[in-house]
């Protein structure tokens, strides 16, 4: 019982260190201005809203906050992955 607890705490606590590692490199890259920081900044509010109807369409139909955070994740990572290479 307690596991599962344990391993949702620490996935969130790793998506929260995941996500920082996203903003710190969008905030480089929208200080630097330009078409693709605006570009950026779009892409950021679109998944933002995107990630969130996704997360609640997923509870609404029966799947749990591992899912959700596991999908997070699994976004957050590929924005990181991105934004390093440029």
């Amino acid at each position: 019982m307690y596991d599962s607890w344990l391993r949702l705490g620490l996935d969130t606590v790793r998506l929260g260190m995941e996500a920082q590692t996203v903003v710190a490199l969008r905030l480089a890259k929208l200080s630097l201005g330009g078409a693709a920081a605006q570009v950026e900044a779009q892409r950021m509010v679109t998944e933002k809203v995107e990630a969130a109807a996704e997360a609640v369409m997923t509870l609404a139909t029966g799947g749990t906050p591992e899912r959700v955070v596991s999908d997070y994740r699994r976004k957050v990572r590929a924005n990181a992955r991105r934004l390093s290479r440029g």
